[in-house]
């Protein structure tokens, strides 16, 4: 399908595909060549739907990060998250899993017990956000939000949730260290929704159905829309729409990306590769099992 950019649109991403094994697909919307950020989201990832055979689940083995906040959000199943500073969190559709790496965390996410026993499906985001610069080497902290602690709006064939930072007047609960917003909306056929200029970048991931900009078609289902800075977008569902929103203010400074450490310094890399190379990092309790640095 051809796209038409008008001027309110800065590019559209398709998502690179990964397949991590047993039809587990991610899309990677962010980096991509086209574009490294959005506000400070350095990755953005959308996984499933996976369907799991029974005795088959999710196993992301443990595996180090620093620099930077994970935010899990899941629209069908469940993950158990469990990490080295022994936090042990099952998330489902509509509620928040946020770990802050900081300094240094391992964690790993798994299928539970009881669905691995029976079967499931699994589908959701989620994304990266580099931390500022003062708060790279923070201590390493964990934070779950329940469906119900989320701010949600709901007018005119609009039903938003917002996941992280502010937007529309209301501000999340999450512990964020940065101007950010991340938000999903579902819109009914038709319906509208403006996003203001108050955050410098903006972005709209169209998960389901597609959308248009001022009466433009500008998108169909697994595009990253990214938009200029500083006018207000209308954006109108073509069908049954759900989307992610996201952005906030850019990183002040460059950062450096390797496998899953981010930093806004390259010897700080090193120096993880290195630790992880030789077991200096803490481990998951109960967890014998770990990701090998990528050859």
């Amino acid at each position: 399908m051809a796209h038409l950019l008008n001027t309110r649109i800065e590019q559209i991403i398709l998502p690179s595909v990964r397949n991590l094994g047993n039809e587990f697909k991610v899309r990677r919307a962010l980096p991509s060549p086209q574009r490294m950020t959005v506000g400070p989201f350095i990755f953005f990832d959308s996984f499933g739907p996976v369907v799991y055979q029974p005795g088959d689940g999710l196993d992301a083995r443990p595996h180090p990060h620093i620099g930077l906040s994970t935010l899990s959000y899941l629209l069908e199943g469940q993950m158990i998250h469990r990490d080295s500073e022994g936090y042990v969190q099952s998330i489902r559709p509509g509620e928040v899993n946020l770990m802050t790496a900081g300094s240094g965390i391992v964690h790993s996410e798994r299928s539970s017990d009881d669905d691995r026993a029976s079967g499931s499906r699994l589908q959701g985001f989620q994304a990266w956000i580099a931390l500022p610069a003062r708060y790279e080497e923070t201590a390493p902290t964990f934070q779950h939000l329940g469906a119900q602690q989320l701010p949600q709006m709901e007018a005119e064939g609009v039903r938003l949730r917002l996941l992280a930072g502010s937007l529309f007047g209301m501000t999340s609960p999450t512990r964020t260290h940065s101007d950010l917003f991340n938000a999903e909306v579902v819109l009914e056929p038709g319906a509208r929704l403006k996003i203001g200029a108050e955050h410098i970048e903006r972005a709209v991931y169209v998960v389901s159905g597609g959308i248009e900009i001022e009466g433009e078609r500008a998108a169909v289902a697994e595009r990253l829309l990214v938009f200029k800075p500083g006018e207000e977008i209308v954006v109108r569902a073509l069908g049954f729409t759900r989307l992610m929103l996201l952005g906030g203010e850019p990183l002040a400074e460059p950062r450096h990306v390797y496998w899953n450490f981010v930093s806004s310094r390259p010897e700080r890399i090193e120096q993880a590769v290195e630790d992880w190379r030789q077991g200096a990092f803490g481990q998951v309790p109960g967890d014998k099992e770990f990701i090998p640095l990528p050859a």
